[in-house]
């Protein structure tokens, strides 16, 4: 696929607007995939014939049932086995984990052990430590600092929203201009409101 790559020269509000530009790539990518769809008909039964619009309303109101010809095979998680997927989880204390969905689902103890795991006051009791990392999310990364003193509840939580430093440049960034070029500023930038309510 042709496409080009958006960039700014200038480091304005134009300059970090480029989402409509990568609009624009992304519909330009979407015409050539278009174009180079091969001829012929999309509605289709299993056997390769034609089936109208109008019939593949009329059976879609009759029955949903007609459209599952094809066998599928689920997902391991989907079907309810996640038993073989337990001896890969790397923590030396399985009882922490969540049992699998066929004991959840299943019998009693895994039901019971379920709930104990997740519910408020009977949850997981983690070591007096702390730790931090970050997520990476579209187009910056957001941090989490998390203390546990040894209860099933953290001791403290810190979240860095990207936004709460990213509007940290506001003032620099309206320097020179009128009030109405706030409002673009803001959208430039790609503001998250909830981000940033402290």
């Amino acid at each position: 696929m042709k496409f080009d790559v958006p960039l700014g020269e200038c480091g304005d509000n134009y300059d970090r607007f480029v989402r409509m530009e990568e609009m624009e790539q992304s519909m330009r990518i979407i015409e050539q995939a278009l174009s180079q769809i091969p001829q012929g008909a999309v509605q289709i039964d299993y056997s390769g014939r034609e089936i109208p619009a109008e019939v593949m309303v009329d059976m879609a109101k009759m029955d949903v049932a007609q459209f599952c010809q094809a066998q599928v095979k689920p997902e391991p998680t989907l079907e309810g086995s996640t038993r073989k997927f337990q001896a890969s989880i790397a923590s030396q204390e399985k009882r922490s984990t969540l049992p699998a969905k066929e004991d959840t689902y299943g019998n009693i103890e895994g039901l019971m052990r379920h709930f104990k795991l997740v519910m408020m006051g009977h949850g997981i009791r983690t070591r007096q430590k702390e730790k931090c990392m970050f997520l990476s999310r579209r187009q910056r990364r957001a941090g989490f600092y998390v203390v546990s003193d040894g209860s099933d509840r953290p001791y403290r939580v810190r979240v860095r929203p990207p936004c709460f430093t990213i509007m940290g440049q506001l003032p620099e960034l309206i320097v020179g201009g009128m009030v109405a070029d706030i409002v673009p500023t803001f959208g430039s930038i790609n503001m998250i409101g909830g981000e940033l309510d402290r």
